[in-house]
């Protein structure tokens, strides 16, 4: 028989600070979700509110700015846009010129003129240029 010790979830506080960083929460239908990077397709600003994409097909709203979410998320996310950062493990394609990314989720996010060179820079740098 087990007894309830082994029911117990690990201590709380053994977490370290930068485990929390690694994730950001998420209220849908009286539920908090923890969403971790890796699974977070682009997310989209609009003024202090931010839609969340997963690689799921989901859709999230936060009262948070996108600002706030850029500094909580890691150096595989790039800022394209004023109104989008977006994971550079979920980038399939580039079109027109690299002013347009193409996720693996089907959605194709502008870049803007100023982060043109930056965001192809970025990617050169970790071999996701695709030719033909």
């Amino acid at each position: 028989m087990k007894t309830f010790a082994s029911f117990t979830r690990p201590n709380l506080s053994e977490r370290t600070y930068s485990d929390s960083r690694t994730s950001i929460s998420v209220q849908s239908m009286g539920r908090t979700i923890f969403l971790t990077p890796d699974v977070i397709t682009f997310l989209e600003g609009e003024g202090n509110y931010t839609f969340i994409y997963t690689n799921t097909g989901k859709k999230y709203l936060v009262s948070k700015t996108l600002k706030s979410l850029a500094e909580q998320l890691n150096n595989n996310f790039m800022r394209v846009h004023k109104s989008y950062l977006v994971n550079a493990d979920y980038v399939v394609e580039r079109l027109e010129d690299d002013r347009m990314l193409k996720l693996s989720c089907g959605k194709e996010v502008v870049v803007s003129r100023r982060k043109i060179k930056e965001i192809t820079g970025f990617l050169d740098h970790t071999n996701l240029r695709i030719s033909a």
